[in-house]
């Protein structure tokens, strides 16, 4: 066959009919083709738009894939309007404004199909068109990669969009495709999108991976169910929901994504089963707006990436989740405001840094038969309206079992608290709450400790081991003054025998009250304030800088802070001076980044740095408030201007601290009010200059990015104080120093012993630095303690000395 001709061979039943043409054109070819006929193109490029309206088979040669280019210099190169076959060509489009390929009816198949374009759309389907299209590939970096519109439906089996201008695959107008093992790629926008009433999109055993937007995106009650796919590496959100879009995702794997990995809001449902979402940057699920709900049956959730729990449920929204995993991960389920809610059923939380469960802003969850491991806290109610019910759960080897605050709530009921580093239970700040039945087990603190006459109901709890005793109840602050008290009755210590509720005078017990023990107040490990905006501490009797830079000398470590701080205070003197004598003073910006690991003096630093301007006259008052993102955003439009608002009112005449500052930065304002109150605080920062010194803190990197996307932000700090680790001899100091303020003394080798001791210490994320040394002096006295306890007449040395035996195991 001639290079440039077409072979028709014809298929009809007449013998007439049953012959071979060849034709010098594709135009020639179909116009002598009837239905049924094969049309076999040699090798060649053909600069024809062909239409195909009978149904025939047009195909390039055997064997020689590619040989046959469809390249018109306009308009569509290739529309189908029949139930032909088209297999084995290339097509190629021009048309900014036109697809490539358009199919318009019937039910062809197209197979072995390579569309390389720069077109509107690489195919397009539409009306009544239902295809089969088997192994064809896409390459359109200036539109759509598949189109499917207006009604249309089809099947795409082993198909490749291998790059996109736009959305891979889009559906709209009704359609409804189904996509087979297809692989998606390359994108601008969405890989896998679907919008509008009664679109809907099937896909099973897909990837859809290096995507410059959403991987998948389900919007205006458009419907999907996703089986056994995988979406990753976006640079958006791996999934997104919005206005009643319904998902249903099984067996799929959803990782390596830099935001949100699943994110549905407006009224949208997401079902999950057996899926896996992992190495996401922010929410591993993000619920948001009254109406929207997910639920999640054996799923995990795991291997954050970024600081943001992995669960958001806000505004209204509803979270289920039956027999999940969520694990490795900064926090594990967040939940706030009226009306938000979520369900969890036979869930493991482990591996928590922060908190496994926090309910906020008069939100609700119900946790049962749950286990919660490894969590600086297993579950914080935090305020008014928030509350819920914590049922035959088990809560083990956290730093504080549950705390509630601030009027939250909740019901604990069965629950066992196992082995907390400090309480097991901490109720403060007037949080009520009632725990029934419930245990607390090996606390290093105290089993319940209750204090500012917090209403809280106990019945019929237990504890057991607790160091520093099992119920602790504090008579301080404005409750207390009312003579608000806990409800106790029927508990029981391995201490005492019973424990019983202050009640009629003939039966009362005296609520105990008792003044903080040897290692300090119950939690300390709460990087997060309590409150929305921590009230100022109390003034204090003012000291001379002298004095202030002579505590700062003092502490362990941080040379090169303490330099920069020198300087600091010097040009600010000199400046003063220079006033007083009425020359110019060089203009000092006062306000400072902090960068660096958790545990290393940022916060004494700020503390110490508010009290020099104060002496110095800068500062009226010197005081430090300090907040981070969860004092600063609110949820709802506006809250978050007046949040940061109150936090910089409170920090007038004073130093206002933000930890963690980055996590304000605005990389998804779409859906985060963090750029709020970024723009809120530059703005109060111009606006009352001389008022107030803002420091805003965390790790290096974190704080690099933050300035870097925020410029506004950055023109407004001085300078950059880094707050270097702490080595081995600068840990050794600071137990050292513990030991002497506790009256306790190193035996001969044990110096030598937490030298080596804090060598070989893993440097994790998870080390705390000057946190992490006084951890260690807490669990040498608890050791000490189980050693000297077992001794008849303890001497002098034996209740003061600490030997490296005391030292905890390395893990």
């Amino acid at each position: 066959m001639a290079q440039g001709t077409v072979q028709v061979t014809h298929t009809g039943t007449s013998r007439w009919r049953r012959r071979t043409g060849e034709y010098p054109s594709l135009a020639a070819a179909l116009e002598a083709a009837a239905d049924g006929d094969v049309l076999t193109v040699a090798p060649g490029t053909y600069r024809e738009n062909l239409v195909l309206q009978r149904a025939v088979t047009l195909r390039g040669p055997e064997g020689s894939p590619g040989s046959v280019r469809i390249a018109p210099l306009d308009g569509v190169p290739l529309t189908v309007r029949a139930s032909a076959v088209v297999q084995d060509l290339h097509v190629e489009g021009q048309d900014a404004a036109a697809p490539a390929v358009l199919v318009e009816e019937g039910t062809p198949e197209l197979r072995d199909v390579r569309v390389v374009t720069r077109s509107a759309a690489g195919i397009e389907v539409r009306g009544s068109a239902r295809p089969t299209v088997r192994r064809c590939a896409v390459d359109n970096p200036a539109g759509i990669g598949i189109a499917v519109l207006d009604g249309a439906g089809g099947v795409f089996e082993e198909c490749e969009v291998v790059a996109a201008g736009q959305a891979g695959v889009a559906v709209r107008g009704g359609a409804h495709p189904r996509l087979e093992r297809c692989r998606v790629h390359h994108t601008s926008g969405s890989g896998l999108s679907a919008t509008g009433e009664n679109s809907a999109l099937e896909a099973v055993g897909c990837e859809i991976y290096e995507v410059r937007g959403s991987g998948v995106q389900i919007t205006g009650r458009a419907t999907a169910h996703l089986t056994d796919c995988d979406v990753h590496r976006t640079t958006a959100d791996g999934v997104t929901l919005d206005t009643d879009a319904v998902l249903t995702l099984a067996d799929c794997r959803i990782h390596d994504i830099p935001e949100n990995a699943v994110d549905l809001r407006s009224r949208s449902v997401l079902t999950l089963t057996r899926t896996t979402v992992r190495q996401f940057g922010r929410n591993g699920l993000s619920v948001w707006d009254p109406g929207t709900r997910v639920d999640a049956n054996q799923c995990e959730i795991f291997d954050s990436t970024g600081d943001y729990p992995a669960v958001w449920v806000s505004d209204g929204a509803t979270a289920v989740l039956d027999s999940c995993r969520v694990h490795d991960v900064p926090d594990a389920l967040f939940v706030l405001d009226r009306g938000s809610r979520a369900d969890v059923v036979d869930t493991d939380l482990s591996q928590v840094r922060n908190t496994a469960v926090s309910v906020s802003d008069g939100a609700t969850a119900q946790l049962d038969d749950c286990r919660i491991r490894d969590a600086a806290t297993g579950a914080w109610f935090r305020d008014h309206g928030s509350g819920g019910t914590l049922s035959n759960c088990t809560v083990d080897g956290t730093q504080t079992g549950v705390i509630v605050t601030k009027g939250a709530d909740p019901t604990v009921e069965r629950c066992t608290i196992d082995s907390p580093a400090e309480a097991g239970v901490y109720v403060s700040a007037g949080g009520r709450g009632s725990f029934l039945n419930c245990r607390v087990t090996g606390s290093g603190g105290y089993g319940f400790h209750v204090i500012d006459g917090s209403r809280t109901t106990l019945r019929k709890c237990r504890t057991e081991r607790c160091a520093r005793g099992g119920y602790e109840f504090a008579d301080s602050g404005a409750d207390a003054a009312s003579g608000a008290s806990p409800l106790v009755e029927d508990c029981t210590s391995d201490e005492s025998a019973g424990l019983r509720a202050p009640a009629a005078p003939e039966t009362a017990v005296q609520t105990v009250s008792h003044s903080p023990g040897l290692l300090g107040a119950l939690p300390g490990q709460r990087t997060e304030p309590e409150s929305p905006v921590p009230a100022a501490e109390p003034e204090q009797p003012a000291r001379s800088s002298k004095d202030v830079l002579g505590e700062l000398d003092a502490l362990v470590g941080l040379e090169s802070v303490k330099r920069e701080v020198r300087a600091l205070t010097d040009m600010i003197e000199v400046g003063r001076r220079r006033q007083q004598a009425g020359l110019k003073a060089a203009s000092v910006k006062r306000h400072l980044v902090f960068t660096g690991s958790p545990g290393t003096g940022k916060t004494t630093v700020a503390r110490l740095y508010g009290e020099i301007l104060a002496s110095l006259g800068v500062l009226d008052k010197g005081h430090l408030v300090e907040v981070s993102r969860v004092d600063l955003v609110g949820e709802h439009i506006g809250s978050t201007a007046i949040r940061t608002q109150e936090a910089f009112e409170k920090a007038r005449g004073g130093v206002l601290f933000i930890d963690e500052a980055y996590a304000l930065s605005p990389e998804d304002a779409g859906r985060d009010f963090g750029k709020e109150a970024i723009d809120t605080l530059v703005k109060l920062m111009e606006d009352h200059r001389d008022a107030v010194v803002v420091i805003v803190a965390g790790y290096t990197a974190e704080m690099e990015r933050f300035l870097s996307v925020n410029p506004g932000v950055a023109s407004r700090f001085s300078r950059t104080i880094t707050f270097s680790d702490y080595g081995p001899e600068d840990l050794l100091r600071i137990v050292e120093q513990q030991a002497e303020e506790h009256e306790y003394r190193l035996a001969p080798g044990a110096a030598e012993g937490l030298r080596k001791y804090f060598t070989v210490l893993p440097k994790g994320p998870a080390f705390g630095n000057g946190r992490t040394a006084r951890q260690t002096f807490e669990a040498m006295v608890e050791r000490h303690a189980s050693r000297v306890a077992q001794l008849p007449e303890p001497s002098t040395d034996d209740l003061t000395l600490l030997y490296a035996e005391d030292l905890p195991e390395l893990l």
